[in-house]
């Protein structure tokens, strides 16, 4: 045990490499997300995380939006704690039984105009969960999905560039409409 307490006491820690993009690559795609948000809706972009079921590897690139690498809410996107107060669902992990109907309760709370985004494999067809007895589905079993975004994990990144997509997919409908 002394032995393990000096070694770790004069080891270099371990760490992981900062992510690939560039510092400017991510602020310039948090910008145009940002403006798209307030030029859609006039006013910053709330999202509503909610964890159907998964194993937490999509909430944890999730967290990382607000870490000081991403740092969303400098840029006008911000998380909030009600869904009265959203305009995007981020929905991860399968639908298991017992968050059906809370995923529903939520759905019919969020206030239009309001967007559903699926985050990673799992929520798109339950993943390596589905077929479980607890598992429904994705989350497109329950409510209406409008972006999905795949991965096992997706990225920070991902995220960033899917939400525009949306936005942008958002603005073009209204302006044809």
């Amino acid at each position: 045990m002394r032995r393990l307490l000096f070694e770790s006491v004069f080891r270099q820690p371990l760490t992981e490499q900062a992510p690939t993009p560039g510092d400017a690559a991510v602020a310039e795609l948090a910008t145009a997300l940002g403006s798209a948000a307030r030029r859609r809706l006039g006013r910053s972009l709330s999202i509503r995380e909610i964890d159907a079921g998964s194993c937490n590897g999509c909430e944890l690139e999730i967290h990382a939006l607000n870490n000081a690498y991403y740092d969303v809410e400098r840029f006008g996107l911000r998380f909030v704690a009600s869904p009265r107060h959203a305009d995007v669902l981020m929905v991860t992990g399968p639908v298991t039984k017992n968050m059906r109907e809370a995923l529903e309760r939520t759905y019919q709370a969020t206030p239009d105009p309001k967007w559903v985004v699926a985050i990673g494999d799992c929520a798109r067809d339950g993943g390596c969960f589905a077929g479980s007895y607890a598992v429904v589905g994705g989350v497109s079993e329950v409510v209406p999905v409008d972006l999905h975004i795949p991965g096992c994990p997706p990225t920070p990144t991902a995220m960033l560039q899917g939400l525009l997509a949306l936005l942008e997919r958002a603005d073009t409908a209204a302006v044809t409409s």
